[in-house]
């Protein structure tokens, strides 16, 4: 079975988010079928969406997966949950929160393709990645020149037009 790259944005802002990020990192290494190749800097982020609370610890993971998609997600969400995540309102706080970003040229949206099973949802490239700066700028330092596969613009160019909207 070929295997392939995914990159993986971590965030968390409750419970020393330092910790709750290597943790993540840790479970996410002792998945046989999961093996990060590079990592990004941690940088510290505004909250989105909701504003008013705590900061966020971002970075992002280069990783290389046997799994399929909706294999991989399944995977994440169960380490968000070992790790006390509940789901209740939209971009609250969390302990923390392991997104699927980009998968090479992967487009894939579980809303209009239905998967094999109904569940987890998966969409790659993540739906808001283009508005998302922290995450493009964390995905810049890995892969700048890779093309968005729907956007068809490189993850630089998608970064410096998230930079000028947030300048404006």
């Amino acid at each position: 079975l070929s295997s392939m790259i995914y990159y993986l944005c971590l965030g968390s802002n409750l419970n020393n988010p330092v910790k709750q990020i290597e943790i993540a990192i840790q479970r996410l290494e002792n998945d046989p079928g999961i093996k990060i190749l590079r990592s990004s800097k941690r940088i510290i982020t505004e909250p989105y969406g909701i504003i008013n609370q705590p900061d966020f610890l971002n970075q992002v993971l280069e990783v290389e997966s046997s799994y399929q998609p909706q294999e991989l997600m399944e995977r994440l969400l169960n380490i968000e949950k070992a790790m006390g995540r509940v789901r209740r309102i939209k971009w609250e706080p969390r302990i923390i929160d392991i997104d699927i970003l980009l998968a090479g040229d992967l487009v894939l949206d579980s809303r209009i393709t239905p998967l094999e099973k109904p569940s987890p949802e998966v969409i790659i490239p993540h739906p808001d990645l283009h508005n998302r700066e922290f995450a493009l700028h964390l995905l810049n330092e890995l892969i700048p020149d890779t093309k968005h596969p729907v956007m068809h613009k490189t993850i630089y160019e998608l970064r410096t037009e998230a930079l000028d909207r947030k300048l404006t």
